[in-house]
């Protein structure tokens, strides 16, 4: 057991941070404000390989292990989690469309995605199934060589600002549950596809969220993913990445505000001296420090469970989302309130990371539903040997 990181992903962390400091630090609250979504940030972004870290190498990707992405996310995330967010939306997306896409499809798409020249949502919640996933309606049928797409998306990040879709569709009986999901690769310019109001949310503001409407859209039979059926399947072992990445944004968003928090210990004044002299804050900073490593430890664990192939992995994914984002958003938190009335205010970092790591603890799965994930598992005869 190592918990050093190599010279290898070492390189890879400290390229990301000084990313992060050059192309995003400078703008990262401007975007926030006018809700610009930093495309061309993102295309940098995708020069460095970050768009396509842990897709497979045959579709224009690193193929890097999810321990060493986790690297990357958390540097860029303790500047911009917002735009960083997206990043790993998109590497989700395009892992997937890598890991499943018939050849055509994947030649074609797949260098474009791992590039960053071209962008992708995941699209799997609906107006009618967010934390039931599986009773989603949105409708494939089959007619000759396409299948017809109907029915609605909600909550799509970059939805509007993307070119590909990767969305899941029922192909089965209304009542067939899981087993009758199937997976697409979905152009997002197809005759048929609407795109509803951008959303004003609370956080995230340099990605646009939308609904977005499919009506009789065509797509060729080719861009299924994978087999019919084996949609939902897919879907959750993006999402057993997914959750490590956005356990990834709220590690890095609390290490940005406990950074910002430590320096104005040292800096503030109250009652003749600095606030980083009175052992109540002190307290408060020490308990931040080992919430943020704690967590940190968790997403690595649940990283290399998931490199690992091992049997319990979506548990420890679990596990890492629920515990990091819980952690990150109290080190936001109490950072802000360590800066006072200067947290509160847009000239300093800390409302813009607090509002943006809020969100991490609703989407991927929210952590109500990723306890009961842990849960069932727990209550198996031999979980309390086998997870530790």
């Amino acid at each position: 057991m190592d918990f050093e990181l190599s010279d290898e992903q070492q390189a890879f962390a400290d390229t990301a941070r000084q990313f992060a400091q050059a192309e995003f630090a400078p703008h990262a609250a401007r975007w926030d404000a006018d809700g610009h979504f930093p495309r061309e940030a993102i295309a940098k972004a995708g020069e460095l390989g970050f768009c396509g870290l842990y897709a497979p190498e045959n579709a224009g990707g690193l193929a890097l292990p999810r321990l060493d992405a986790t690297l990357v996310f958390e540097e860029m995330a303790a500047v911009d989690p917002s735009t960083t967010a997206f990043i790993t939306i998109h590497n989700m997306a395009t892992w997937m469309l890598g890991t499943w896409a018939r050849p055509a499809v994947r030649d074609e798409w797949g260098p474009q995605l791992a590039s960053g020249a071209k962008l992708a949502s995941y699209c799997l919640t609906e107006p009618g199934a967010g934390s039931d996933a599986a009773a989603l309606v949105t409708r494939a049928e089959r007619d000759g060589d396409s299948y017809l797409i109907s029915g609605s998306k909600a909550f799509i990040s970059g939805a509007g600002s993307t070119d590909m879709l990767v969305l899941m569709a029922r192909t089965g009986a209304a009542g067939s549950g899981a087993a009758g999901i199937s997976a697409f690769a979905v152009p997002a310019d197809l005759d048929g596809i609407t795109y509803g109001k951008k959303e004003e949310k609370m956080g995230w503001n340099s990605q646009p969220t939308r609904v977005i409407h499919f009506d009789n859209v065509r797509v060729p039979a080719q861009n299924l993913l994978g087999s019919e059926g084996e949609g939902f399947k897919i879907a959750m072992k993006g999402l057993d990445g997914g959750r490590i990445n956005i356990a990834c944004c709220s590690v890095g968003a609390a290490q940005g505000a406990l950074t910002q928090a430590q320096a104005h210990l040292h800096a503030r004044r109250q009652f003749g001296k600095s606030l980083a002299s009175f052992q109540a804050l002190q307290f408060k900073l020490a308990d931040m420090a080992t919430e943020l490593v704690a967590a940190r430890q968790m997403v690595r664990l649940a990283a290399s469970r998931l490199d690992a192939g091992a049997r319990d992995a979506s548990t420890y994914c679990a596990m890492a989302k629920r515990f990091a984002t819980d952690a990150g958003f109290m080190v936001c938190n109490e950072a802000l309130q360590l800066h006072g009335g200067y947290g509160y205010i847009r000239e300093y970092p800390l409302e813009r990371l607090m509002r943006d790591a809020r969100v991490h603890q609703i989407l991927e799965g929210t952590n109500e539903i990723m306890r009961v994930i842990i849960a069932r598992r727990m209550l198996e005869a031999d979980a309390p040997d086998v997870i530790r």
